[in-house]
């Protein structure tokens, strides 16, 4: 490894980044960063990638600072923003299986596979991948959105949720929108996949057609929902989320009169 190639320090959910300029990481030789009181460090670890984890309340070093890594979304390069996900999802997974929840006994890399290794017992954990389904619901030419309580002022977005034991991807989403808004949909169909490292969630997107009954919220997970048509969109998720992707596919194949084009 380059002593130049970028080093994700992060403390809790915060990533350290210089402050001078456009978000930028350290490279992994900086003097610098030598005082930091590190819990973990790989200096590269097996993925090739250099991260550490700081203890909460350490201070950046001068011209440094940590940023939230949710603030980072749009603001990074695509490609880094992924890779700072995938260190964190790593650097999350050991920081969390330091002991085998079997026996107690401490645990190592496994000599072979991408997982930790029980030398007491031989349990063997691997990293911890939590699927979410995201769905384009449409009918009669819109899109369904909502509002989470959580998203800035004025923002809706495809319903989405995590799969819970035994259930298959559709019938998440079957589940997940009757419960949100109160609808039935139907002819459900694969869309593309995504990582979002928030803190280690598989993003799995399809669209699906409206099927019967009327929009009535949930009041906790969602606070508003709505049918949109293309010409009076609010405002949607920025960059490169897959959410995004789903609704820009909504709005190339309907035009202004929100019928679908062939």
């Amino acid at each position: 490894m380059r002593g130049t190639d970028p080093f994700f320090v992060f403390r809790g959910d915060d990533l350290l980044l210089r402050k001078e300029g456009n978000p930028s990481l350290p490279g992994a030789d900086e003097a610098s960063l030598n005082d930091l009181p590190f819990l973990d460090l790989r200096h590269p670890d097996r993925e090739g990638l250099s991260w550490a984890e700081v203890p909460l309340g350490t201070e950046a070093p001068e011209g440094m600072t940590f940023v939230s890594r949710r603030s980072l979304w749009g603001r990074l390069d695509e490609s880094l923003f992924f890779l700072s996900g995938k260190a964190f999802h790593l650097m999350d997974w050991h920081r969390m299986n330091r002991f085998c929840g079997r026996c107690g006994h401490a645990l190592a890399d496994h000599p072979e596979e991408k997982a930790l290794l029980c030398s007491s017992c031989d349990n063997v954990v691997f990293p911890v991948i939590a699927p979410a389904v995201i769905v384009a619901v449409e009918r009669d030419g819109k899109i369904l959105l909502g509002r989470s309580p959580h998203f800035p002022p004025g923002r809706y977005s495809v319903l989405a949720g995590f799969v819970e034991a035994g259930e298959s991807l559709e019938t998440t989403i079957i589940r997940e929108i009757r419960e949100e808004v109160g609808i039935e949909v139907q002819d459900i169909r694969y869309f593309g996949s995504q990582p979002w490292p928030f803190p280690r969630s598989l993003m799995v997107g399809f669209k699906a057609r409206w099927k019967s009954g009327e929009i009535a919220i949930d009041g906790r997970e969602i606070v508003d929902a709505r049918w949109f048509s293309p010409e009076e969109m609010p405002d949607f998720p920025p960059s490169f989320s897959i959410a995004r992707k789903l609704i820009e596919d909504f709005l190339k194949t309907h035009d202004g009169k929100g019928r679908g084009l062939p």
